[in-house]
């Protein structure tokens, strides 16, 4: 196979997973958007983990919505729990590495928040355990997984299920969802903004 082929076999996986999970899922992604607009409206906060390629999505997301995604509005309030690593280190060294989110919700979830996992498999222990925690205290939680959704789908008010068992393709299509639901969250608090 010459690399230009193999260069347009990605692609195209790429642009195949994304069509049938559009196709799939587009009402889930557009209820994901109202969940995260009505946690934002009532002034609550969006915490966002992961690990590994997830981690960085969950920081990637985070800024988003702090900072700005395609228009000027104010910031909007999101936390990654990836990005403390005294934190992340204390609790996987003293404790487990299954709680260095379970800690987190803890001490920053407060009900009405949301919690929103990402994982490729569905069922990252950390993931799954952290989703767990934060239906028991009260929060909103919205899994964005892979696979067949895994645990995470059984624990989130919303699951948004990338079916497919090719991690870089289901990252590929995860980070879209999220740069999609940044998008419609935009849209749906600030509509002046687009006209």
């Amino acid at each position: 196979m010459s690399l230009e082929t193999r260069v347009i076999n990605d692609f195209n996986q790429s642009i195949d997973l994304k069509k049938r999970f559009v196709e799939d899922q587009a009402a889930a992604v557009v209820e994901a958007a109202r969940l995260l607009v009505a946690t934002l409206q009532s002034g609550h906060k969006i915490l966002i983990f992961g690990n590994g390629g997830s981690a960085a999505d969950a920081q990637h997301l985070a800024a988003e919505f702090v900072n700005r995604f395609r228009v000027e509005r104010p910031p909007l309030a999101a936390l990654a729990l990836t990005t403390d690593s005294s934190i992340l280190t204390a609790v996987g060294n003293d404790y487990e590495f299954k709680d260095v989110f379970v800690k987190q919700i803890q001490a920053l979830g407060r009900p009405g928040d949301l919690a929103w996992g990402i994982s490729t498999s569905g069922s990252s222990p950390n993931v799954v355990a952290a989703l767990q925690t934060a239906r028991e205290l009260g929060l909103k939680t919205v899994a964005l997984a892979g696979r067949d959704g895994g645990p995470m789908a059984e624990l989130a008010d919303i699951s948004l299920i990338v079916r497919s068992h090719d991690t870089p393709r289901i990252q590929e299509v995860q980070i879209t969802i999220g740069h999609v639901l940044c998008d419609l969250v935009d849209y749906l608090l600030f509509p002046q903004q687009y006209s």
